[in-house]
């Protein structure tokens, strides 16, 4: 527990945080997932459509320091050769 008002307040924000982040992280793993749906699928356009909507969730999850800037780049480029290499 804590001891002054200051770790109270930080504690509290620590939670309100960790909850945002928490959604924001799973948002990011839905439309990943949305993306490899359609790539199962085997539609090329709803595959390449559903990328262009996961990469600004990606992108933002990067700028807000919630994910590693070169995991945001590694599912993106593995998620557009995937694409690519759709027939």
């Amino acid at each position: 527990m804590a001891n002054t008002k200051s770790a109270e307040k930080a504690a509290r924000q620590a939670e309100k945080h960790r909850a945002r982040n928490v959604a924001l992280r799973s948002r990011m793993r839905t439309a990943v997932r949305d993306v490899t749906a359609a790539i199962a699928g085997g539609n090329k356009q709803t595959a390449q459509a559903t990328y262009k909507e996961a990469v600004p969730v990606i992108d933002t999850l990067a700028n807000k320091q919630i994910i590693h800037r070169n995991k945001a780049a590694r599912h993106k480029s593995r998620l557009a050769a995937r694409i690519r290499a759709m027939p």
